[in-house]
């Protein structure tokens, strides 16, 4: 829970004087969707580390520590994909060129080099465009990431709708810690598992009504707070010649590789 708080909710970042967090987040965040759509596209698994490691760059320009950003784009989507292209190194999903070949409980199995070159591009493919997306998350300021979404044209009732979890997300896990560590100073780590299963059925419908009155006191918190949809921010933004500059660069380097093809 301790770390599902700290990859949610690590504003302090966001408040550094980096260079990410210096740039006016309407640019930030279409020069970061330029990033996404060209790892999206790119054949080049050459081509891909280097966007890898720019955004290591980027991290590090922006005063983000190294393990902190690398825990928060190697964890779960990108160790899940790893075992979705498992798979595809095997001759019976991908045949071509064998590479090697192994015997596992008595099947053979052979690893072919257009398997191995495929299910690297889909990883290093995952792995870039996770980092670009935590780095544009870590580097802004809630609230300006939901108003750029409007000023994009997202809907409201989607803006809203994330506003809303965003701030009860926070509460819900402070909830499950609290239950957890009541429930553990009570009763201890060591129960029968027929009283371990009422316990956890018993807190699971106490969560669910309270999560649902938690759900109308934020709500209503919210509006009694001037809330009407729209996120609001107290400065506005402005673009300066470092915002501009950045983005003639991002946009130099996305025409380049589209030309190129790589």
């Amino acid at each position: 829970m301790s770390f599902f708080k700290e990859s949610v909710f690590s504003d302090e970042y966001a408040l550094k004087n980096g260079f990410l967090q210096s740039l006016d987040p309407r640019i930030k965040a279409v020069t970061f969707l330029l990033f996404i759509v060209q790892v999206l596209f790119t054949r080049s698994i050459f081509a891909l580390l280097c966007l890898y490691a720019a955004s290591i760059l980027l991290a590090s320009f922006s005063k983000i520590r190294l393990g902190f950003f690398l825990k928060r784009t190697w964890v779960f989507i990108p160790l899940f994909s790893l075992f979705i292209a498992i798979p595809a190194l095997f001759s019976i999903f991908t045949p071509g060129e064998p590479l090697t070949t192994f015997k596992i409980a008595g099947f053979t199995l052979i690893v072919t080099r257009q398997g191995l070159a495929g299910a690297t591009l889909f990883v290093a493919r995952v792995i870039t465009s996770v980092s670009f997306v935590v780095l544009l998350n870590i580097t802004t300021k809630h609230f300006e990431l939901l108003k750029v979404l409007r000023i994009f044209g997202i809907p409201q009732v989607f803006v809203m709708t994330l506003g809303m979890c965003y701030r009860y997300i926070f509460l819900f896990v402070g909830i499950i810690e609290n239950t957890y560590l009541a429930v553990k100073n009570r009763v201890g780590t060591k129960v029968h598992s027929k009283k371990g299963q009422r316990i956890v059925a018993f807190n699971i419908a106490s969560l669910w009504q309270r999560s649902y009155q938690l759900n109308e006191d934020v709500y209503r918190a919210m509006l009694s707070r001037g809330y009407n949809g729209e996120p609001l921010v107290l400065n506005n933004f402005k673009a300066g010649l470092r915002d501009w500059l950045w983005l003639l660069c991002v946009l130099t380097i996305f025409v380049t590789l589209t030309i190129t093809k790589i």
